[in-house]
């Protein structure tokens, strides 16, 4: 080891540098998406003392064979073909097995990017279930100054649902686009310091046609719909996480959100967690909206959202109907339409919540894939947990 510290014995590559532009980049990305909190501002959530647990290994599971695109390869070999850092299995709310790469540690929290909008919106759920919010109300009920922008006259539903008919398109590898302003007001790219987040919501823009009529995968919404929490409820996001959900989940370990200049969580893509506990909200979400013998979030709300709510009509006139032909997306959850039943979160860069209630099997897996989005990688990775579903 001489000459290198141990961190560059561990990654390869030395501490500064890993930058803020380039934090989302291989190899980097490896450290950062487990470390983003000495990166970007963040606030902590603490879980209930008491609540470490032990690695459970998948043993024998990692020998079975899945027939994917290329054909049949080994669980274990297609989990490090699709960069996977960590995963968490459980079956009927137990852990089945974890599996962790060299580079991430069991019990290491690691970033979920776009599942965060999923975990928004359970707290949505519970606002709503205690008549705190209203789905069906305009944005501007909550946020006047909302008037003017997209929003004006959209729905929270509309937000909920990412039926928001919103002139902005998710470029995330463009440095010129309105995304990189978007991710300079989350303090996620460098320059960041003299939007904020909230302001730079504000300045977007309707398409012609009205909200309501096609799935637009947007994460603008899910960043409006936590200040609309925050308007609703008179708390900050971090307070109703730890309140509503982390501590009532019996969450094992600390979660974190990002937050902007202002002190703005960035709920469409900033929250940090251990895949354990993220299998935990998946299993939650099957157990109807319950865990730890209450009731979290309302069942009728659960239902709705993984099974019965949501536009057929909209999602097929969007643009990943190819995914799940199927599906339909309702209050940030993708329902797949599958046999199966099997409903999701999903992160770019690799991030999954899969949730198989026929199985009963809960599937969290964190990545590091090199590319934010990979359509092909995503058709595969669909295939495998519906075979891993039906082999735990």
């Amino acid at each position: 080891m001489t000459g290198k510290t141990v961190f560059e014995a561990r990654y390869g590559f030395a501490r500064k540098d890993v930058r803020l532009d380039n934090w989302r980049l291989r190899p980097f990305s490896q450290w950062s998406f487990q470390n983003v909190g000495e990166l970007v501002p963040s606030v902590h959530v603490a879980a209930a003392p008491g609540g470490e647990e032990q690695a459970k290994a998948l043993g024998g599971l990692l020998g079975e064979k899945v027939t994917l695109a290329g054909g049949p390869e080994t669980v274990e070999a297609f989990l490090k073909r699709s960069d996977t850092d960590g995963l968490a299995i459980m079956k009927a709310g137990r852990p089945v097995g974890d599996w962790s790469a060299p580079h991430m540690p069991f019990g290491q929290r690691h970033i979920i990017f776009s599942i965060s909008k999923s975990v928004t919106a359970i707290l949505a759920g519970i606002l709503e279930g205690g008549g705190v919010l209203d789905a069906e109300a305009p944005v501007t009920e909550y946020i006047p100054e909302a008037e003017g922008s997209a929003y004006g006259d959209a729905s929270v539903r509309n937000v909920l649902d990412m039926t928001v008919s919103l002139d902005f398109e998710e470029a995330y590898l463009d440095p010129q686009s309105a995304f990189a302003r978007y991710r300079r007001a989350t303090l996620w790219n460098p320059g960041g310091g003299s939007e904020s987040l909230a302001a730079f919501l504000l300045t977007l823009q309707h398409l012609a046609e009205p909200h309501g009529q096609t799935y637009r995968y947007r994460s603008p919404n899910s960043d409006m719909l936590g200040i609309l929490l925050e308007r609703a409820s008179g708390k900050r996001v971090g307070d109703l996480l730890s309140e509503k959900l982390w501590l009532p989940l019996g969450a094992a370990s600390e979660m974190s959100v990002t937050v902007d200049m202002e002190g703005t969580a960035r709920t469409a893509g900033g929250m940090s967690m251990t895949p354990r506990d993220l299998a935990r909200i998946g299993e939650m979400m099957r157990q109807g909206g319950a865990a730890n013998g209450r009731q979290i979030v309302p069942e009728a709300w659960v239902r709705d959202t993984v099974a019965a709510g949501g536009s057929y009509e909209a999602w097929q006139r969007g643009t990943m109907a190819f995914l799940f032909p199927k599906g339909r997306y309702r209050n940030k959850w993708y329902q797949t339409g599958t046999a199966s039943g099997a409903f999701c979160g999903i992160g770019i860069h690799g991030q999954w919540l899969y949730v198989n209630p026929k199985t009963e099997v809960v599937i969290a897996k964190m990545s590091s894939q090199p590319e934010p989005v990979d359509d092909r990688l995503d058709v595969e990775l669909v295939a495998f947990f519906e075979a891993l579903g039906g082999m735990v």
